[in-house]
């Protein structure tokens, strides 16, 4: 099956209230193990690359071969989308573009509303006229996002008003406010803005975007989904159960140098978070 946007998976997972996750590759087997997962699943997936994997990867072009390459191997019938994970610049969103990404996210939330609008508005015309979709942000979700730090202190909740203002004059497809949730693991516990969250969902209507899915209670996440999120992203929770299963092997048997034997298990780490997660956010059976 070809790579596809995300638009008509979120939509459809909007309107049948679950969502699509997006899980970031870092390696081979971060890429493996989501793949099998959403093929065993039968779940649609959206798979995230940050500027900083891919650059460690080889380039969006490599990723985008190995990607396809696998697909074939293991006979994947369920939709995929590559989507690049906060895009800082135009250009970037273009050469991913370029190299067969899906989607791109441009994100311009560090820019004033006027600005943010602009990127995101000309982004979204390169974009939709090659059929790639656009995710763009408002607000700063804190934490850190590969080469992207945040501190709490900066986060803004994202305002309603203006939220709807980007989405109306850009027209991008899905949409990513701050609401609480932080990248990376959180301090304390997470204080997700439903009000807040309710609100921009109704104004707006399009699929909403959850950034640092990792350490958010069961009970939040289904919340988020029935208030309009229909893509939540996890790449933490991936990386801290893999980085337990290597550590785990090599304690075990120290003498082993073969990587194979101890990134197979850190495979299937990631393969059992991803379709955790999977079923956590609704989306097995619904490819």
């Amino acid at each position: 099956m070809p790579l596809v946007s995300m638009k008509e998976m979120l939509e459809k997972a909007k309107a049948e209230g679950y969502a699509v996750g997006q899980f970031n590759l870092n390696n081979l087997e971060f890429t493996q193990a989501i793949l099998q997962a959403a093929e065993e699943e039968k779940s649609p997936v959206i798979l995230g690359v940050s500027e900083g994997a891919a650059r460690y990867m080889g380039g969006f072009k490599t990723v985008t071969t190995l990607v396809e390459a696998l697909m074939e191997e293991y006979n994947v019938t369920v939709p995929v989308a590559i989507h690049l994970d906060h895009g800082s610049s135009f250009d970037k969103c273009m050469q991913a573009i370029n190299a067969g990404f899906t989607s791109v996210m441009i994100d311009g939330s560090h820019y004033p509303l006027d600005e943010n609008i602009a990127l995101t508005s000309k982004v979204v015309e390169a974009a939709h006229a090659v059929g790639v979709s656009v995710e763009a942000e408002l607000g700063r979700i804190g934490g850190q996002e590969d080469d992207i730090i945040v501190d709490d202190a900066e986060a803004a909740y994202a305002i309603p008003e203006e939220c709807e203002r980007l989405i109306n004059e850009t027209g991008v497809d899905c949409f990513a406010p701050a609401l609480g949730s932080v990248h990376g693991p959180y301090k304390g516990e997470p204080n997700l803005g439903f009000d807040r969250m309710e609100t921009i969902s109704k104004m707006t209507g399009v699929p909403l975007v959850l950034h640092g899915g990792t350490g958010i209670p069961t009970a939040d996440v289904k919340k988020a989904i029935k208030f309009g999120h229909a893509k939540i992203n996890v790449n933490t929770e991936s990386q801290l159960s893999s980085a337990k299963a290597v550590r785990s092997v090599l304690e075990e048997k120290p003498e082993l140098y073969d990587p194979r034997k101890y990134m197979g298990p850190a495979r299937d780490a990631i393969k059992e978070t991803v379709i955790g997660k999977m079923r956590e956010f609704g989306s097995s059976k619904k490819a």
